[in-house]
């Protein structure tokens, strides 16, 4: 997602075209075409699922607003409704969802909608240009799709680094078989905050680009230029995501570049060493800063389900209850055998479900920000108590840590046993230095998605070893999806690769159309971490 000149130009010509334009110039004929994100393929294995449920309509509207973190914290953002997060969507398997989404972004920003983890139509799966034209300021675009597998997902737009403002909210799709037995739910969405408190993301980013060879000596005390970020200045009437303004840009010093964003020596042994590259002034649980959580109200000796999603950009976050053994239940939405632990990994994308006994008192539900010394605050409150500090550390958190790797999968969702039919090997290369962060050594060009085609074919089992050939970690993200770890373990969509490691998933392909593989690491993925995993026609 290198140029955005390009891409705006690319939209800015295809107009109300729509989707069929965007595969008819590759899929009209020859060994190779591809999968038409609206063609008959797809049609096809939407008309497989299982619906027959009911029809759920929504509105979301995406504008400018001011929100409300407390402790007096309160940011001019994006966000959907005037809210962050979003108001939950909760729909049961087989519902059709009806989600018309209105952008009323400033400066021709444009926008869409990516449903997070849901294996739906390729055509809803939200992603410009490859598969829709980005709805554009003032327009409104209707998302419609059947939600055939239950679990713990969530929504966020698929344009730029608009995933690190306040665009985002829960969908939780329900199983009127629901195997578990519990008496509560509470849905928890971790989150890293930047707008509208020290800068934009469209800044983080301008900064990041810069790499950490080129930071010094540089005067930045100008705007980034308009190919920075989801910007692109004058070049003929679309913005993909608002530009920066001087007084907010890094500002040089006598002894070289100042880094406002860019976040030093943050280091993990969980995650393998680089922890992230972003400062963040706040870390969130449910929209609410450390100093003033959000609290969830029970009874002592009830079971509460906890439905955990890192919205986040930059951040893995390490959960703890304080007082608490978690029993994870699902990753991803699909159910693993149980596993009880005091604390687990979370990131990027991730989501996952547990369960928990309550205590008797006030519990601080902890999200450590993994190797950046800061956290998010939640409160569990059962009885009498007096609420922890903003910066409580829970023994648990020092305990036994569960990532996806050491889950297996529930035997019902356990692949069977099949042949590989082909083998992909997904190189991820890049570095702090130069910022060039892409896939087999390929930054995504979003003026062509078409261009270097991760290429399957229907029916096939397929296995993709990731080979991380850099020194940080990625979490990486497959639409339309839902692969497994290894023979035996967890179905997820989401997995953290860290450095200098492989990991091998297997999936069925049986979602025709072109789908996005990347690094949910925003900013990575815009940098160009990203590749179009294609169906052949």
């Amino acid at each position: 997602m290198k140029s955005i000149n390009r891409r705006s130009v690319l939209l800015a010509g295809l107009g109300a075209a729509g989707v069929g334009a965007l595969a008819a110039c590759s899929s009209s004929g020859g060994s190779n075409a591809l999968v038409s994100p609206s063609g008959s393929a797809v049609a096809a294995a939407e008309k497989k699922r299982a619906g027959g449920g009911r029809q759920q309509k929504i509105t979301l509207t995406a504008a400018p607003a001011m929100i409300d973190l407390g402790g007096g914290v309160m940011p001019k953002t994006w966000a959907f409704d005037g809210r962050t997060p979003g108001k939950e969507v909760r729909l049961s398997v087989g519902d059709t969802l009806i989600a018309e989404l209105s952008n009323q972004l400033p400066n021709k920003t444009a926008t869409s909608i990516h449903w997070h983890g849901i294996a739906l139509r390729n055509d809803m799966d939200g992603v410009p240009p490859a598969t829709q034209t980005a709805v554009r300021a003032g327009s409104t675009f209707t998302y419609r799709f059947i939600a055939d597998a239950p679990g713990t997902y969530f929504f966020h737009p698929h344009v730029g680094v608009q995933l690190d403002r306040g665009l985002y909210a829960p969908l939780i799709v329900e199983d009127p078989k629901e195997p578990l037995s519990y008496d509560g739910e509470w849905v928890v969405l971790l989150d890293d905050w930047v707008d509208g408190v020290t800068g934009t993301p469209n800044e983080v980013f301008s900064e990041l680009k810069l790499g950490m060879a080129d930071m010094s000596g540089m005067d930045m005390s100008s705007s980034p230029s308009p190919s920075s970020s989801d910007s692109m200045g004058d070049m003929g009437g679309m913005d993909m995501g608002g530009s920066a303004s001087p007084s907010a840009s890094t500002s040089a010093s006598s002894g070289g570049m100042s880094k406002k964003f860019m976040l030093m020596g943050a280091t993990s042994s969980l995650l393998g060493g680089d922890a992230g590259d972003v400062k963040y002034p706040h870390h969130l649980i449910n929209g609410r800063v450390a100093t003033d959580p959000d609290v969830y109200t029970g009874k002592p000796g009830k079971k509460v389900r906890l439905r955990i999603i890192n919205a986040g950009s930059d951040t893995a976050y390490r959960v703890a209850l304080g007082g608490h053994k978690l029993t994870i239940t699902h990753t991803d939405g699909f159910p693993v055998q149980h596993q009880e632990v005091d604390a687990l990994l979370v990131g990027m994308g991730e989501r996952y479900d547990v369960l928990v006994t309550l205590g008797d008192g006030v519990f601080p539900l902890v999200a450590l920000a993994e190797g950046k010394n800061a956290n998010g605050l939640a409160l569990m409150r059962t009885g009498a108590g007096s609420a922890p500090k903003a910066s409580v550390r829970p023994r648990e958190l020092d305990g036994m840590i569960m990532t996806a790797s050491q889950l297996r999968a529930a035997d019902d969702v356990r692949l069977k046993s099949s042949k590989t039919d082909v083998t992909h090997q997904i190189k991820l290369t890049g570095n702090m230095m130069k910022y060039n962060w892409a896939i087999n050594g390929t930054p995504f060009d979003m003026k062509n998605p078409e261009a270097h085609p991760i290429v399957i074919e229907e029916g096939q089992r397929v296995r993709l070893d990731f080979v991380n050939d850099t020194d940080m970690w990625h979490p990486m993200h497959l639409h339309g999806h839902t692969y497994q770890i290894g023979d035996s373990g967890p179905r997820k969509d989401t997995a953290i690769v860290l450095p200098r490691k492989k990991l091998s998933v297997f999936f069925d392909a049986d979602n025709p159309g072109q789908w996005m593989l990347h690094c949910h690491n925003a900013y990575h993925g815009e940098a160009g971490m990203m590749a179009n995993m294609a169906y052949r026609a």
